[in-house]
């Protein structure tokens, strides 16, 4: 008997040390099992519900678009089973709780890094401590713990049961041939307007029909493409129309799967009241509480190096009316100087001034001996009907120099694509838009905005309570009630969020059921 208790000591104290072995490398678990006196959460006959819950975690990762060999539960079971002496079962318990921790923050805040993939990308992910992770785990319920770990959102939700939608699409036969033609319009008729009904009623924007003619019906099964597509809503199926009805389901499925991981990037509260900037929707929404209050078509930084817009979230604190421009370094540097060194008297609108905000003589001043790097002034264009901002500016100060202002070139918004800017956000509706954040804190926002506007003054409007402001970039989103939302991969973001998930074991599939 005695002999039997001395042996089991053994063993535990054998597999104590296996497991402070193994969790040495790895700060958090080694805090973590240090604090428990290195006893096991997993292979104990009691942990069972525990192991059990995890497991089901790992072989439901795919339905989150995470790599599923990742979390590879056979093999786990293997080797638990395979344990056959203390030193391999701490072994095996320390892996667990380390692939416990893999998948936590994988399914709850992404598998990629974000600024690794693209440095336009200026997302601060929410990552959670690990230690606090498989601490709050063990005093928990396992199954609520781990459903609760993906991003509860709306859009989180919608953009799953989406994805389950086009896996078993992708069983079937998808959305069947692609539509051969350059250009479909009203009164054509044969084999190009039977495929695009065709593909139209497989994609649920018409319903089932007979017509072989481009007729009223199929015009507006047409525009509610377009509109959930982001074109210019003519009913005409012309190239772009055409060029995006053939995209095929895997692709859009890639875009679902990349929405699933940027919703994982965003995994916080976004505000109860927050402004919204889809770069590739060009639009700008104020939300309160879920539901979109105000919506403005944007104008974006153009698809180039140092003019994309970046994704990031900040806080707006004030508008500014009336604004004077101050032109970015960046600007001054690559634009205006060439031109002044060509005229002194070019961009008569900008002043240009010293360290002390001395107006510097344009007349005086000898622009040719200077380089980027020497130029010793700044430029600023002062409030005007004409200036570059408009005429009123909305601030939420960040080191990249980004925010959202009116402009004087009001033609680019009926653009289809709207990518134009250095890389702030122009608004169509700066005045409503304006309006409708003053109206949090006073009765008449726009008697008041108007007579500020009137003086001609730069004058800073700031707000009581200030709103957080996302600045994201989705090619697929969901609505509340209706179609399933697509949109242009404008600076190739996506596409490359995608090859690096594809890289990590991420994979589309084909479901039955």
């Amino acid at each position: 008997m005695f002999g039997a208790a001395t042996q089991a000591r053994a063993q535990v104290t054998e597999f104590r040390q296996a497991v402070a072995q193994a969790a040495v490398e790895d700060n958090d678990l080694a805090a973590f099992y240090r604090a428990r006196n290195y006893e096991g959460i997993w292979s104990a006959s009691g942990d069972r519900r525990r192991r059990n819950a995890l497991l089901e975690a790992f072989a439901a990762a795919g339905d989150h678009g995470l790599p599923v060999d990742r979390y590879n539960a056979q093999a786990l079971i293997a080797q638990l089973q395979n344990a056959d002496t203390p030193a391999l079962q701490g072994q095996a318990e320390v892996a667990l709780s380390h692939l416990f921790l893999q998948y936590a923050r994988d399914v709850q805040t992404g598998i990629l890094v974000p600024a690794r993939v693209d440095s336009n990308i200026k997302r601060e992910v929410p990552y959670r401590s690990r230690l606090a992770t498989i601490q709050t785990f063990v005093q928990s319920d396992p199954v609520g713990f781990l459903r609760a770990l993906p991003p509860s959102s709306h859009e989180y939700i919608r953009l799953m049961r989406e994805k389950f939608l086009m896996e078993r699409l992708l069983a079937q036969s998808g959305w069947g041939p692609t539509v051969a033609a350059n250009k479909i319009e009203a009164g054509d008729t044969g084999a190009q307007v039977v495929a695009l009904r065709n593909r139209l009623i497989a994609m649920g924007f018409l319903d089932r029909t007979n017509t072989q003619s481009y007729d009223a019906v199929i015009a507006a099964a047409v525009q509610r493409f377009q509109q959930a597509h982001g074109l210019a809503i003519d009913g005409t199926a012309g190239p772009s129309t055409l060029r995006e009805l053939n995209i095929a389901p895997e692709r859009r499925l890639q875009s679902i799967i990349v929405a699933m991981e940027r919703e994982r990037w965003i995994n916080r509260p976004r505000g109860q009241r927050h402004i919204w900037v889809n770069l590739t929707d060009f639009t700008a929404k104020i939300i309160d509480s879920g539901i979109v209050t105000f919506s403005t078509r944007s104008v974006v930084g153009a698809n180039q190096d140092d003019r994309q817009s970046p994704e990031f979230s900040d806080v707006m604190e004030f508008m500014v009316i009336n604004p004077s421009w101050y032109v970015p370094r960046s600007i001054i540097t690559k634009e205006y100087l060439p031109q002044l060194q060509q005229n002194p008297n070019a961009v008569r609108n900008l002043l240009i001034t010293d360290s002390r905000g001395r107006v510097v003589s344009r007349e005086t001043a000898d622009f040719s001996q200077y380089t980027a790097a020497t130029f010793p002034f700044s430029m600023r264009e002062p409030p005007s009907q004409g200036n570059a901002l408009g005429l009123v500016k909305f601030m939420f100060p960040n080191r990249y120099n980004i925010y959202l202002h009116d402009t004087p070139a009001k033609s680019l918004f009926g653009r289809e694509v709207r990518a134009f800017s250095h890389g702030c956000i122009r608004l169509n509706d700066p005045f409503d838009f304006a309006y409708a954040l003053l109206g949090a804190q006073m009765s008449d926002p726009q008697a008041f905005f108007q007579r500020q506007l009137r003086t001609g003054i730069e004058q800073r409007v700031n707000l009581n309570t200030p709103l957080p402001v996302h600045i994201v970039y989705r090619t697929a989103f969901t609505q509340a009630e209706g179609q399933m939302q697509y949109r242009r991969d404008v600076y190739g973001r996506d596409g490359q969020i995608w090859n690096a998930l594809a890289r990590e074991g991420v994979a589309v599939r084909a479901i039955r059921g």
